[in-house]
Formats: C-alpha cells, structure tokens, sequence
C-alpha cells in the first residue's frame, strides 16, 4: 500500500517525510492553491518561496517530526539557502504525497507458480 512517506538523507541527516491528508489540506491553506498547482508550480518554475518551505516543513511534520523541530530544520537548511538547494526535495516530497510513494520492485521474480506449469489451459479442459 502507498502511504506517500519518503525517507532520503536532507540537510544534515536521513528524514522521512509524509504529506498525508491533513498536511495536505495545511499545505493548501498556507500556499493558497490546492496540492497538484502547487506541484505544477514547482515543476514549471512559477513557485512561490513559501511552496518550497511548506511542502518540506509539513512533511517533516508528517513524516513524524515535532512541529517546532521542523520549523526550525527548514529555517535553518531551506530559509538560509538559496531556493534552488531544495526545490527537488519539495516536488519529491509533494508528489509522493499526491500519488504515493514508489513501492518495492515489482515483477515476477517473486510470484508463486501454483502449478509449477507455464501453461493458461485450465486443468478442467480436456
């Protein structure tokens, strides 16, 4: 199942982060535009500052960090920064929160083979 948490090493050490439903409706609020225009923004360089310190605050903040924390994480390693240091944390952060997190590989690898065949005939045919 995709929860939309992403876990990569950001400022000074490895953090996850989630936008769920509730950061999510927080994000809109503070960025005035709902999740997908932000993204947009974000991918064709009309963002606004706030997009970016937003989408990487609140995640951290749904990803499990204490809300002073990560204002302070993002004051420190977002505010400080140029904007261009963390925009592809923000739009890796915020499309997970929008279509979920890449799951595991997917492939066959895995998959049982109850017959031990190759076969598509059913056993019922003749």
């Amino acid at each position: 199942m995709r929860d939309a948490q992403v876990s990569f090493a950001w400022a000074d050490g490895d953090y996850t982060f989630r936008l769920g439903w509730g950061e999510l409706e927080l994000l809109q609020e503070a960025c005035d535009a709902g999740p997908y225009a932000i993204l947009n923004r974000l991918h064709d360089e009309t963002w606004r500052i706030r997009d970016i310190s937003h989408v990487i605050r609140l995640g951290l903040i749904g990803g499990g960090m204490v809300p002073t924390a990560a204002l302070k994480k993002v004051r420190d390693y977002v505010e400080a920064r140029v904007p261009n240091e963390n925009l592809l944390f923000a739009q890796i952060i915020l499309s997970a929160g929008i279509v979920g997190a890449p799951e595991e590989k997917l492939g066959e690898g895995d998959a049982p083979n109850p017959g031990g065949s190759n076969s598509t005939t059913s056993p019922m045919e003749n």
